[in-house]
């Protein structure tokens, strides 16, 4: 194949084009260093579970707070890394809370579901709350999904 002196500039251009998309679409970590929080507070024990359950809603995680307690101002954590500060959860609240919303001490975030993700979304494995910096964390049940369900039973059959 024989090159021609306009046929190569295309080709360059073509060539960085392609490039420059695939590094913009292929992002490896979901990063923001303005949204940097905290680091996960290992020295606090956990006290105690309570009834607030928690399902991954694809994108997404809802708590649902079946229990007579309500928090305010408090920091809400994910698998001891993510954090997110919420305003409120009332008793018998039922909140929807987009997994774009955490965050880490390096500005990275959870990979969220989606139909054009490069990742598996980030499981909900362990949420906490965390109602000031001294007191101990307050565990919530975070429920599997039928995935996760069914992959545990084939690991366990295997």
């Amino acid at each position: 194949m024989r090159l021609t002196a306009a046929a190569i500039p295309a080709t360059a251009v073509l060539l960085a084009v392609v490039s420059a998309g695939a590094s913009i679409g292929c992002e490896t970590v979901r990063r923001d260093p303005t949204k940097a929080t905290r680091a996960y507070p290992f020295e606090l024990p956990q006290a105690r579970i309570v009834q607030v359950q928690v399902f991954n809603d694809g994108d997404a995680m809802l708590l649902v707070n079946a229990t007579t307690e309500s928090w305010a101002n408090f920091d809400l954590w994910l698998n001891q890394r993510y954090m997110l500060h919420l305003d409120q959860l009332n008793s018998g609240e039922t909140k929807r809370i987009s997994l774009g919303e955490f965050w880490d001490l390096r500005g990275e975030g959870p990979f969220p579901g989606g139909l054009f993700r490069y990742y598996p979304p980030t499981p909900i494995r362990l949420v906490q709350v965390q109602t000031s910096p001294t007191e101990p964390l307050v565990g919530l049940v975070a429920i599997p999904t039928e995935r996760e369900l069914d992959q545990a039973q084939l690991k366990k059959d295997n």
